[in-house]
């Protein structure tokens, strides 16, 4: 296979996506590397490039406000796979977005209210506070905060920042939890579970592990794969009083924990580079060009040619 992994400066040197690169290099395919935040790309012919056959498919690996995205985009266009889907990993960074997608889709989510400026917050109820608040194109836990009341909205010491680069915030309901993340992985259907310490509550001493998957929470992953159309995912949930609560959504997570990681995602990779999606997302902003699909069941870990 000929693959091409778009790459930000953040994850130089992260296991995700590096050591996935050198196992998939490791197997013999060719894996060429572009860094969208300090390289000149020629936009105008990059149908050319696509249909030059270069590359089977492309990966992404950005930040969430990264130019990445726009590449990607801009090739699956002219018909490249993409991996992701570029559809689902449109409707996942965009949090504001992922939260209509997701209640359209019944999937357990926390209220949400979207703004320009956190000051605007201060006409949620009074009953649905403290709030979460975080940046809607936010990544890694960048800049979540915890309001307590409508004041500290604006007061001094605690003041909240508008969106980044004039970005969107929003703002949700705390959903009362023990101080842990559950966080869930899936794998082209895997679904692996560990549990790690909430950005919120960072005084308390959870160690990050592996941990049993309950079922309702399985059901709840996999469903958000479905809606999203997404194939390699990760999926933070709040066990709350109300049963589990979806917070975030990521594609292409670190999956830490995961037992053999990066084989698993390196396999993962080739299939969805071969095959492309098994299904388009449901009810995200349609997407000119295509992207090939269905991929049928898993092949053996290790070695996938």
């Amino acid at each position: 296979m000929r693959l091409c992994f778009l790459v930000e400066e953040q994850y130089r040197h992260d296991g995700m996506p590096r050591d996935v690169i050198a196992q998939l290099r490791a197997w013999g395919h060719q894996v060429d590397v572009e860094w969208p935040g300090r390289s000149m790309i020629r936009m105008s012919e990059l149908s050319e490039v696509v249909a030059a056959g270069r590359h089977d498919a492309w990966v992404l690996k950005t930040v969430s406000g990264g130019p990445g995205l726009t590449l990607l985009e801009a090739a699956a266009t002219t018909g490249l796979t993409t991996v992701n889907d570029v559809r689902a990993i449109r409707g996942v960074r965009d949090k504001a977005l992922a939260a209509v997608l997701a209640r359209s889709g019944g999937l357990p989510v926390p209220m949400t209210y979207a703004a320009a400026r956190a000051e605007e917050f201060a006409a949620v109820p009074e009953a649905e506070y403290p709030l979460v608040v975080k940046p809607a194109d936010g990544s890694s836990g960048r800049a979540v905060r915890l309001v307590e009341r409508p004041e500290q909205l604006t007061a001094g010491g605690v003041a909240m920042s508008d969106g980044a680069d004039g970005g969107m915030l929003i703002a949700q309901p705390y959903v009362p939890n023990s101080g842990t993340d559950l966080k869930v992985y899936c794998v082209a259907g895997e679904l692996y579970a560990t549990e790690r310490r909430s950005p919120l509550h960072p005084d308390q001493a959870v160690p990050e592990r592996q941990v049993p998957l309950p079922a309702e929470v399985a059901r709840i992953a996999t469903e958000v794969g479905a809606v999203f159309g997404l194939d390699l995912y990760g999926v933070d949930v709040l066990l709350g009083p109300d049963g589990p609560m979806v917070v975030d959504i990521n594609d292409f997570p670190s999956f830490r924990q995961v037992p053999d990681a990066v084989a698993r995602v390196s396999a993962a990779v080739l299939r969805l580079a071969r095959h492309g999606t098994a299904c388009a997302p449901a009810g995200t902003v349609p997407f000119i060009g295509h992207q090939r699909g269905p991929w049928p069941a898993a092949e053996a870990v290790g070695g996938a040619r």
